[in-house]
């Protein structure tokens, strides 16, 4: 029987087609390389620049979820007190209603003493009829009572179950905020790792150079605003405001800190929040809700103590010294400082 085999290819035959073969994958995954932008040996590889435009975005990334982490915590803390407070008027109230029906009680068992005939056979029967209709008197008495008690329990007790509706709504609000205050500050922290990742493919050298430039670009910002001749001397528009000034200006090299409101370190919303604090002023938290703390004012009319408040959704604040230039916390890794006014597009700005 006749077998159906491939003739045999000599050896040096299948070396080169195996050479030749091994040399076209070669050039393929060469030029597949060249051609390709997501080359992860340069991808991991950017320049000082490129880590500079990421670490920046990724910087004011986290600066929003800050806000939104400050609003959390703020909600926290306010819905903790009226969780609080519900809680202890549910108790006094739970007390006062008993009360109430201990006097209850009390009014029944003597109408049940005093009962049991009609009131004209016990007048008939009784020794002694001035004392009986003087005792009725009595009675007639406790039952007026009694009707008013009932009516006072009946108002106590939907009082009472109105708070413990108010009281558990609290709580659930509570136990929400609490979940979105853990999200608010993971969004946080991952945005900032991102950055610090980024800003460790660069040398000590490299990073030092950088911090070095943005602290000269942001001191030759404020030169142009003022002229090269320093803050102007207007004055702020009260003692207040003033106050506030001096506590931003003691605050200037402090470091930033996401979520802190001082004194040692601070976030944007955080430095306003303190240094008018000082002033004997409680600002809300955030830079947004700061943005509704006072009347509007045009920047032309700015003056020492305002409140400059920059950005689309309101996430960045600073504290306006005169001479165009403001004093704010700008960013992780950097020191509170002064600034060019007109640095970042203005959204409003606020006289406290």
């Amino acid at each position: 029987m006749a077998t159906h085999r491939r003739p045999r290819q000599p050896r040096l035959a299948r070396a080169t087609l195996t050479a030749a073969a091994a040399t076209a994958v070669a050039l393929g995954a060469a030029a597949a390389a060249q051609a390709s932008p997501a080359d992860p040996a340069v991808a991991s590889h950017p320049s000082e620049q490129e880590v500079k435009q990421q670490v920046d975005e990724l910087y004011a990334q986290a600066e929003t979820a800050t806000e939104r982490y400050d609003g959390t915590r703020e909600r926290v803390r306010q819905l903790r007190v009226e969780a609080a407070s519900l809680q202890d008027q549910v108790a006094r109230g739970r007390d006062a209603l008993n009360r109430m029906l201990e006097d209850l009680s009390e009014i029944a068992g003597a109408q049940y003493r005093s009962g049991g005939i009609a009131p004209t056979m016990q007048l008939m029967l009784s020794s002694d009829p001035d004392g009986y209709l003087d005792r009725a008197t009595a009675l007639d008495r406790l039952a007026a009572q009694q009707a008013d008690v009932l009516h006072e329990v009946a108002t106590k007790q939907r009082a009472l179950d109105q708070r413990r509706a108010e009281a558990a709504a609290r709580l659930a609000d509570l136990e929400t905020a609490r979940h979105d205050l853990v999200r608010d500050k993971q969004d946080v922290q991952r945005r900032l790792g991102r950055a610090r990742a980024l800003l460790d493919t660069l040398t000590g050298g490299q990073r030092a150079r950088l911090t070095a430039e943005d602290a000269r670009a942001a001191r030759q910002r404020v030169n142009a605003a003022t002229g090269g001749v320093g803050l102007s001397s207007l004055p702020a528009p009260d003692a207040r405001a003033a106050t506030a000034v001096a506590a931003a200006t003691g605050a200037l090299g402090s470091p930033y800190f996401y979520g802190a409101a001082g004194p040692y370190s601070f976030d944007c919303s955080g430095l306003m929040y303190w240094a008018w604090r000082q002033a004997g002023v409680t600002l809300p938290r955030t830079s947004q809700a700061q943005a509704g703390a006072g009347r509007r004012i045009p920047l032309s009319e700015a003056r020492p103590g305002d409140l400059v408040i920059y950005y689309g959704d309101m996430h960045h604040v600073g504290m306006y010294v005169g001479g165009g230039t403001i004093i704010h916390a700008p960013y992780p890794g950097a020191r509170v400082r002064y600034e060019s006014a007109r640095t970042m597009p203005i959204a409003a700005v606020v006289r406290v």
